[in-house]
């Protein structure tokens, strides 16, 4: 354990950050995979919906750091794919 006085504080924050990195991802998955199920149904307006609430969802987790653009890029191009496949 850190006994350095901004050290302390610095281990805090980074708990924090780690905590609402994890949930961001999290939440991106969760998203993802509900296009996919939508995919999987068949139903295109369901899902043409649902990617745009995941797309929100990448494109915030790039511009507050959690993602790389390239990551999110890839992301984005994959359930375009997928929803694109039932028009």
């Amino acid at each position: 354990m850190a006994n350095i006085k901004s050290q302390i504080k610095r281990i805090g924050t980074n708990e924090k950050a780690r905590k609402r990195n994890a949930s961001a991802k999290s939440a991106i998955r969760t998203a993802s995979k509900k296009v996919r199920l939508a995919v999987e149904a068949k139903d295109l307006e369901k899902a043409t919906t649902l990617l745009n609430s995941a797309f929100r969802l990448i494109d915030k987790s790039v511009s507050d750091g959690i993602q790389h653009k390239n990551t999110a890029a890839r992301q984005k191009a994959e359930l375009s794919r997928l929803v694109n496949s039932l028009k």
